[in-house]
């Protein structure tokens, strides 16, 4: 029984990665999947990402670079003003400006760079470096 697919996906793609595969399918794929992927393909973890429909809930097949060292998502997902950031940076990320905190907001799904500059604050999601 599958209780969290964001958990799922990100540590398959940390197992693809360790193996040393250059492709991971997640499945099944959901709007914040995908949300979380487009994300980590702007910012340079993943190469890039397809959807195919397999008459149940999808799935998307990943093309990965090699550029994950560790991931996985924040549970519970806690509530953070735009002015704990940091504080959450230091406990989640082994180093300043090294690795990236995802968060949703009324925005949509963002970095916590880009929360900063919004000025907005959201729930924790996730965390890659």
């Amino acid at each position: 029984m599958l209780n969290d697919p964001l958990a799922n996906a990100l540590s398959s793609m940390k197992n693809a990665e360790n193996k040393g595969k250059g492709t991971c399918i997640i499945q099944p794929s959901s709007k914040l999947i995908g949300g979380v992927l487009n994300l980590l393909k702007d910012k340079g973890y993943i190469s890039e990402f397809e959807y195919a429909d397999d008459g149940k809930a999808g799935v998307f097949q990943v093309k990965l670079k090699g550029n994950i060292n560790n991931c996985g998502v924040i549970k519970p997902r806690y509530p953070i003003k735009r002015d704990e950031l940091d504080k959450w940076e230091s406990r989640y990320l082994p180093a300043q400006h090294f690795g990236l905190l995802i968060l949703t907001t009324t925005k949509g799904i963002v970095s916590q760079d880009e929360a900063k500059q919004n000025g907005t604050g959201g729930k924790l999601l996730a965390y890659v470096y």
